[in-house]
């Protein structure tokens, strides 16, 4: 341990998760490791365990945090009373927008980097909740798990640059509108 790089620090665990969070939207995941994550924080490279067994324990904590975001930007674009399609298209315009802010939180929070997600109940809970609050947004909590199911799948290619919404060209800023505009064009054709 060298002297520049203290091992106590006044607030290590939120500290560790800021800086992994950086590294993700900054590097990928490829590159967060608890030593790259002690690096960022300033801190000791064991300095990590004292609060995180694992690289996994790491990650599941900042997707918890994440998925906490996320449920509160659904609930306050559901916050103002609308009818049913127009809160889905709400809704969805603030997955839209998360999904760009933080591409690679989302892809963590939803990918394949933590296939122990039942080892981890506050990551369950987490994971749940976002279709509990889309589900309690529209009045129906298996259409919100449909509609959930619609946003991310919408989200996921739009990050993997499989469908082209004008984000190539024009940047990620045009995702959140461009999303808006399919989401009002599916819940009319779903509307009786």
């Amino acid at each position: 341990m060298s002297s520049d790089r203290p091992y106590h620090h006044g607030d290590l665990a939120p500290s560790l998760r800021q800086a992994a969070r950086e590294i993700l939207e900054e590097q990928g995941l490829a590159a967060l490791s608890l030593r790259s994550v002690a690096r960022r924080a300033g801190v000791s490279h064991a300095a990590p365990y004292r609060h995180y067994a694992s690289r996994e324990a790491l990650l599941a904590d900042v997707a918890v945090e994440g998925l906490a975001e996320l449920r509160g930007e659904i609930a306050q674009a559901a916050a103002t009373p609308a009818d049913r399609a127009e809160t889905i298209v709400r809704v969805g315009r603030a997955y839209m927008r998360f999904a760009v802010r933080h591409a690679g939180l989302l892809r963590l929070m939803f990918g394949s980097e933590l296939p122990n997600r039942t080892g981890f109940p506050g990551l369950t809970e987490a994971t749940a909740a976002i279709g509990e609050e889309i589900g309690q947004a529209i009045g129906d909590p298996a259409a919100g798990l449909a509609v959930w199911a619609t946003i991310h799948g919408l989200a996921v290619l739009i990050l993997e640059n499989v469908i082209d919404l004008g984000q190539m060209q024009a940047g990620m800023d045009v995702v959140p509108s461009r999303a808006e505009i399919i989401l009002r064009s599916l819940t009319e054709a779903l509307t009786p």
